[in-house]
This record gives structure tokens, sequence and C-alpha cells, in this order.
């Protein structure tokens, strides 16, 4: 199967590849031994909200404030 990648770095990924896998709207998007290896992935848009603020240190007392600033 051939994909071929367009002047804006898309690709169109051939319809068999993608139905022998889950049906998914992400992949993962690695780099192994000059191979681009693509790993369908399930977004849980609240959980990757929650784990970037705790990332950023972010409390839910910050975000309240934040909103409580925004509202005066």
């Amino acid at each position: 199967m051939l994909a071929k990648l367009t002047s804006k770095n898309q690709i169109t990924l051939p319809k068999a590849a993608v139905s022998s896998v889950e049906t998914t709207e992400y992949f993962d998007v690695a780099v192994e031994n000059g191979r681009i290896v693509l790993t369908p992935v399930r977004v849980q848009h609240a959980r990757a909200v929650r784990e970037k603020l705790e990332k950023l240190g972010i409390t839910e007392q910050d975000v309240e404030d934040a909103i409580a600033w925004v509202r005066r």
C-alpha cells in the first residue's frame, strides 16, 4: 500500500490499513528506526485536560479564582 505526502504534510491512509484497526480519530505518532509508526488512541478529553492542568500545577482552586476574577 502507498500513501502520498502532500505539500501540507498530510497523508491519507489507505482504507484497507485503517479498517484493520479499531475505529479512531487520533493516532499517536512515533519515529522508530527511521520509520513513522501510527498507533490508534482513544482521546478522553476531560482526562487529558485534567492531566495537563496537573502537569502545569494548576489546581481547582486556581480555576475557581480565575473565574471569580473574570466575573468581577
